[in-house]
């Protein structure tokens, strides 16, 4: 993949990533803050094993696309928060298929440590030293700014960060908004 096409795919994934973004507080500020009842948190509560799995598949799709297609050798903790999503997408397809909602009980535990280690991966990457040199025997930097958008707001560890985020929002309306099973 060229220089201009990479970037293009930056800047779409970014824009993506600020609209997830934008949504999430808004549910989150409607969730604790809103009205009872509320049209956008009826539609994510009937539809979050389907937001759940696209959320999940996308967030898998596209580190391999940059590993694997564009070569952007991932860091030691882009592989930690690779282990703590990936399952997540077969947990929510055969919770999707099934229609179990319960998959909430199961897929928290593996989006709490993958935030974790998200929140710890950001923190690293805007605020510590800026460094060329590999944090692992990879000789894999967590600190390179490979991928930077939108005045370097927009990163890898931003976008994972994102990922985790906006899980953990369907996770929370599903359990705080309502109780109702899927139809």
């Amino acid at each position: 993949m060229n220089i201009e096409a990479t970037h293009y795919l930056n800047v779409f994934l970014g824009t993506g990533v600020i609209f997830t973004q934008i949504l999430c507080v808004v549910a989150l500020f409607l969730l604790f803050f809103g009205p009872k009842k509320n049209f956008y948190l009826d539609f994510i509560n009937k539809h979050v094993l389907v937001l759940g799995f696209l959320i999940s598949f996308v967030s898998a799709v596209f580190p391999l696309v940059y590993s694997e297609i564009i070569h952007f050798l991932p860091c030691y903790l882009c592989w930690w928060q690779r282990v703590f999503m990936f399952p997540l997408v077969l947990m929510f397809g055969v919770a999707l298929w099934d229609k179990d909602r319960k998959v909430i009980r199961y897929a928290l535990p593996l989006l709490c440590a993958g935030t974790l280690v998200s929140i710890y991966h950001n923190f690293f990457y805007y605020f510590g030293e800026t460094s060329a040199t590999p944090c692992d025997a990879s000789g894999v930097s967590c600190y390179q700014h490979i991928v930077s958008e939108f005045g370097g707001y927009i990163s890898i560890p931003m976008m994972a960060l994102t990922a985790f985020a906006a899980l953990l929002t369907l996770l929370a309306i599903a359990h705080f908004y309502g109780k109702n099973k899927i139809d």
